[in-house]
């Protein structure tokens, strides 16, 4: 039987070896982002990869902006074996000049912080590194975008809604930026619409599309309108409602719900509204 004295040697010595040169495997389930390789040398201590949050980034002193959409949290460290360690400086150079090389540009900086902002293949990305004096440094990356709206409206609360106050924002339409396509996912909520028109036959309806303040005017007024009867056209050629209880308009920026001033406001601002006739 090994003595405790014989067990407490072993592992002292199975902790040298690793501080002597043995290589850390990344956290399971941890890689890379697509946009950028590691630095030399480093391995992953821990990542979080969330669909959709939220990150503060910073952009000025004492200053933070609130970025929503696809969010990755990667934690490096550097390898027993790399000696010397590379500097806080050394590592957001390297960020900064990988971010440039692909066209993104610096928000702010500061000792051992760095805040990007890059657009990529019709993507938004906002980049964050925080680094310290080991070499160790944690990226924070967001892909911008809205929330996918997994909690619809049904024909109920649609009639309830048009009751108490005339009209109805629908939940769960959804378009590309700057286009009047709608987009497969918007299925259910077209469908609790044509649910609440066959409910009451008498029923006739303003499909209202609505956009931010975000570019120039005519051009919103041309896409809610645009959005608004790709609405109808769904309707009535999807779901077999008449033409003649549907009439579209668009209100482009004319009708906010909420400040225009915040990328929070401006979602709320973009969306399809039911108006009874």
């Amino acid at each position: 039987m090994r003595s405790t004295a014989s067990v407490f040697f072993g592992v002292v010595c199975l902790l040298v070896a690793c501080a002597a040169g043995q290589q850390r495997p990344d956290e399971r389930g941890c890689k890379d982002h697509p946009l950028f390789t590691r630095m030399p040398g480093y391995w992953i201590r821990s990542c979080t990869e969330k669909q959709f949050d939220s990150f503060n980034f910073v952009t000025g002193q004492g200053k933070t902006t609130a970025v929503e959409g696809h969010l990755w949290r990667i934690n490096y460290l550097p390898q027993p074996n790399v000696t010397p360690k590379p500097s806080d400086i050394q590592v957001l150079r390297n960020f900064e000049n990988a971010v440039k090389q692909i066209g993104g540009t610096v928000v702010y900086s500061a000792k051992g912080k760095e805040t990007f902002r890059l657009a990529r293949d019709g993507k938004e990305f906002w980049i964050q590194v925080d680094a310290d004096w080991t070499g160790g440094h944690v990226l924070f990356i967001i892909e911008k975008e809205a929330m996918v709206q997994d909690v619809m409206g049904n024909a109920d609360a649609f009639s309830k809604g048009l009751q108490a106050t005339g009209h109805v924002t629908v939940e769960g339409i959804y378009f590309d930026t700057g286009k009047s396509v709608i987009k497969p996912e918007s299925e259910q909520a077209l469908g609790e619409i044509a649910k609440l028109l066959a409910s009451d036959p008498a029923l006739k309806l303003f499909v209202v599309g609505h956009t931010d303040s975000v570019g120039a005017l005519e051009a919103n007024m041309k896409l809610s309108q645009d959005r608004a009867e790709a609405v109808v056209q769904a309707l009535v050629r999807g779901h077999g409602v008449a033409a003649t209880r549907l009439k579209s308009f668009g209100n482009g920026p004319y009708a906010p719900v909420a400040s225009n001033d915040s990328e929070e406001g401006r979602a709320k601002n973009r969306r399809v509204e039911l108006v009874k006739q």
